[in-house]
């Protein structure tokens, strides 16, 4: 069974790094066409996809975050992890993670992880 489980802190201040980490078990995330995501939801908001770092090591990002964030891969811990630089309170959010292959769906998603920015 393929898990992903998010950690960092839950607490950052304005103007500083937000940075989660994203572990999988049950599956290895250098298999050929998989894609590891991180999608947030605001308070009383929608879903918003971050960004993503495929089997390669390719990342890909949404142009919304003005190039603050940074996906990485650690595939010694079968991990990858999000930073997110100069945030606001705007980013507050639940951080999830999530797994795609090819094109499809994101399944499965992490618990998901709650982020305030605030001082």
């Amino acid at each position: 069974q393929v898990q992903l489980v998010e950690s960092g802190p839950g607490l950052v201040k304005p103007s500083q790094t937000l940075s989660l980490t994203c572990t999988v078990s049950g599956d290895v995330i250098t298999t050929d066409y998989y894609y590891w995501n991180w999608i947030r939801q605001p308070p009383g908001k929608g879903l918003e996809w971050i960004g993503s770092i495929s089997y390669g090591g390719t990342t890909y990002y949404s142009p919304s975050l003005n190039r603050r964030a940074s996906i990485r891969s650690d595939t010694s811990k079968n991990q990858f992890t999000l930073q997110l630089r100069s945030v606001t309170p705007e980013d507050t959010a639940v951080y999830y993670c999530a797994r795609q292959i090819r094109t499809t769906y994101f399944d499965p998603w992490g618990q998901g992880t709650q982020v305030t920015v605030s001082s």
